[in-house]
């Protein structure tokens, strides 16, 4: 594959199960050595999207390039640079952490050290514990560990960050700043706006199996923001909301209302998950 060529590139993607579209045209193409997430609520297509691009499962129609490959005639040389984390993986619960994961690097011509590995996702401590021993969120980073062994190309995360404590989920932003930062390109499907921010370079909203928005999340925030809320409190201490697309002409005004300071001005602009919500139909809490 060229330098220029995109990792991922899709073009009209479709799946249909029975009655149900569960893709429907969706075009997307990821740079090689970005991290790219994907958002949408459950049932909008992004699970079934990832398993196509992963080869596990057949479209109806569109064409895909993986890597410059067609995952529907993947090779198991082109498995091999593709690593993944879906949202119910669970390693043998007889074995050890550190068992499993020196298994699992057998798999691949050019796996990473096991045991770096187990530190980087922070199951150092664990690494003599059996599967069946370990919490929800420390086999959820086994199932990371697992999906980073082999060091991928690719990396597909399917919500890895589920069930993980505030400190497991910042140490795993690390480790994806790190495979980042040497190379790796990242597709992230994940239900933390905080999280999507924080890590991808650009974002895709999707919705009804179709992507709605692209962008990065500060163009996003732009063009899809409804305005800005002023808020404030008059001096007998009412306070007041105001939602405004000219906030500084509203402020202006307040100010030649007060001898100094105003109460409680606040400014806000419309964050991610403002901006989340209003493109997937979520906006009045449906």
């Amino acid at each position: 594959m060229t330098g220029s060529e995109p990792a991922v590139d899709v073009r009209g993607l479709r799946k249909q199960y029975g009655d149900v579209t569960a893709v429907d045209g969706i075009d997307l193409a990821i740079r090689r050595g970005e991290v790219f997430g994907l958002l949408g609520p459950n049932g909008a297509g992004k699970t079934t999207t990832v398993e196509i691009l992963q080869g596990h499962r057949s479209r109806d129609a569109g064409e895909v390039s993986v890597l410059g490959t067609d995952p529907a005639r993947a090779t198991r040389a082109w498995r091999s640079r593709v690593g993944i984390v879906w949202q119910d993986e669970s390693a043998p619960a007889e074995l050890t952490v550190r068992e499993t994961v020196r298994h699992f690097a057998r798999y691949y011509p050019r796996s990473r050290d096991p045991d770096e590995v187990i530190a980087l996702v922070g199951l150092e401590t664990k690494a003599t514990s059996r599967i069946k021993a370990l919490s929800g969120g420390q086999r959820r980073r086994l199932d990371v560990a697992l999906g980073v062994i082999g060091g991928p190309e690719l990396l597909l995360l399917d919500e890895p960050t589920t069930g993980f404590d505030p400190a497991a989920r910042r140490r795993f932003w690390a480790l994806i700043r790190s495979l980042a930062h040497d190379g790796t390109t990242i597709l992230l499907t994940t239900h933390y706006l905080e999280e999507a921010e924080a890590l991808a370079d650009r974002l895709a909203v999707v919705a009804r199996g179709r992507i709605v928005a692209e962008g990065t999340s500060g163009a996003l925030r732009e063009r899809h923001g409804t305005g800005a809320t002023v808020e404030w409190t008059d001096p007998d201490g009412t306070p007041h909301t105001e939602r405004t697309e000219t906030p500084t002409r509203t402020v202006a005004g307040l100010m030649s209302r007060f001898d100094g300071e105003i109460p409680g001005l606040k400014v806000s602009r419309p964050t991610l998950e403002d901006v989340y919500l209003r493109l997937t139909g979520q906006e009045d809490g449906r």
